[in-house]
């Protein structure tokens, strides 16, 4: 889902990117009483880094586990969602 359709249906919420990964957003998460926050595929983020930064998938996977899911910036920061197969 393209990040200018979502900031479309949600004008008005304040999201935080992981950059350089747009294409790899799924959508949102709706929690009651909490922000909404962008949601993300791991597996296309893993495929991305092995792709884009020529990453084995041992230095992809340590690489997200330590700067991606290792990265707070807050109650708003991504989420990254594990598809079972």
């Amino acid at each position: 889902m393209a990040i200018k359709k979502i900031l479309d249906i949600y004008p008005n919420e304040k999201l935080i990117k992981a950059d350089g990964f747009d294409d790899c957003i799924i959508g949102v998460s709706h929690r009651y009483g909490e922000s909404l926050l962008l949601a993300y595929d791991k597996e296309k983020v893993i495929k991305k880094l092995m792709k884009r930064d020529n990453m084995t998938i041992e230095d992809a996977l340590e690489f997200y586990t330590f700067n991606i899911i290792g990265a707070w910036v807050g109650k708003q920061t991504p989420i990254f969602i594990e598809k079972i197969k």
